[in-house]
């Protein structure tokens, strides 16, 4: 009996030696492509592409609305940023394809999926883990962990052997995209000492040939999550993508950073977010307002904690799960508007309002309208030292 396979499908130039590969050793073989806002053009040169692979059939899903309000609007309640640069852009997207990998393959009756992930990046683990956490049955296949492959060029050459449209990419750096943000790697960017080329970025303007006239948003927030831009509602895609073009006009959202991989080796990575950082930036401001300072300060543990869990594939697990439900709860306030000025690279608070502030100006103000009762303070501080006073 044929086994059924359903593959992670991105059309590239991997996952497209993949089919044939699979193929070849009696796999039937289903590609599964989730669009997730990564800008593919033309689906129906990917569908073809697949095809004449050798995919006995092809699904490609919109999955941008469930990724950013089920995913990336998640981690930005968390307040989880990796490494306190990193804003999960590629590590968010990958338990939700795992996800309809499994899905895919109980419809279709498949017995194993596959990826194109290598043996030293952090992608096979996040796909893997999430795939055993939802069905420990599948038989799950990385062909490039396994193959006889050696180089790009050898790949290249089986499929020119059968005929294959070869999927030849522009760039010599590995891109992965979606609506979430840009992980830009390889290439040039492998020798630490040498600076980003401008070529490598997509989504943002070089800071220096930003626009020299300021621009100022406003975002709004109910419970957490953003749902407006300058006072008019947009869906969670549209705000986004509107966030992204504002942010990246004005050369918002580079990171360049030395991260921790999850497999033990440090990697450079570049990174483009533009409306994740304008997000991010107004989501703390609004939390620094409403949130009690024991809350606000115990949640910035919880956040260095959830990245890591993102970012090393434990999303289907039940401390991320549980962690999400305290997460939700503290944002049941969390409501209000942020104004922010950009401005060639940089971001600065203009102002921050909310019904449930806790910011009093009677308590604040040094002025006469201080209704704070400093006589009070001397006893606080008897009490406050009495443990750390030393005694002979």
């Amino acid at each position: 009996m044929t086994k059924k396979v359903v593959l992670a499908y991105s059309g590239g130039l991997d996952t497209t030696v993949c089919i044939s590969w699979l193929k070849s050793r009696g796999y039937d073989v289903i590609a599964f492509t989730a669009d997730l806002g990564q800008g593919q053009k033309d689906r129906d040169v990917l569908i073809t592409r697949a095809r004449i692979a050798g995919a006995r059939k092809v699904i490609l899903k919109d999955l941008r609305k469930e990724f950013i309000e089920e995913y990336a609007f998640s981690a930005l309640k968390a307040g989880a940023i990796y490494e306190g640069k990193y804003y999960l852009s590629t590590a968010l997207s990958r338990p939700l394809i795992a996800k309809y990998l499994v899905k895919v393959a109980r419809k279709e009756n498949a017995q194993a999926v596959a990826h194109g992930c290598t043996g030293k990046g952090n992608d096979q683990v996040r796909f893997e883990v999430g795939i055993k956490a939802l069905n420990p049955n599948l038989e799950i296949i990385a062909p490039l962990r396994n193959w006889e492959f050696k180089s790009r060029k050898q790949e290249i050459e089986f499929l020119k052997e059968k005929n294959i449209p070869i999927p030849l990419k522009k760039s010599k750096y590995s891109i992965d995209r979606n609506l979430w943000g840009i992980s830009i790697e390889c290439g040039e960017l492998e020798d630490i000492r040498c600076e980003a080329p401008e070529d490598i970025f997509v989504l943002t303007t070089s800071p220096s040939r930003a626009s020299d006239k300021p621009q100022e948003i406003e975002i709004g927030f109910e419970k957490g999550i953003p749902v407006s831009l300058n006072g008019k509602r947009y869906s969670p895609v549209e705000l986004v993508e509107r966030l992204n073009k504002i942010g990246g006009r004005h050369g918002i959202g580079r990171v360049d950073m030395v991260e921790n991989r999850l497999v033990g080796i440090k990697s450079r990575e570049v990174y483009e977010s533009p409306a994740a950082v304008l997000l991010y930036l107004a989501h703390q401001e609004l939390e620094a307002l409403v949130l009690d300072r024991e809350t606000l300060h115990f949640k910035s543990l919880i956040s260095l904690k959830y990245a890591e869990l993102v970012y090393y594939g434990l999303w289907f697990t039940t401390l991320r799960e549980g962690l999400q439900k305290f997460i939700d709860y503290t944002q049941e306030k969390v409501s209000g508007k942020v104004r922010l000025r950009l401005y060639k690279g940089n971001v600065k608070i203009i102002s921050r309002n909310s019904p449930y502030s806790l910011y009093s100006v009677e308590m604040a103000t040094y002025s006469e309208k201080d209704k704070f009762d400093h006589q009070a303070s001397e006893g606080f501080i008897k009490i406050w030292s009495l443990p750390f006073i030393k005694r002979k």
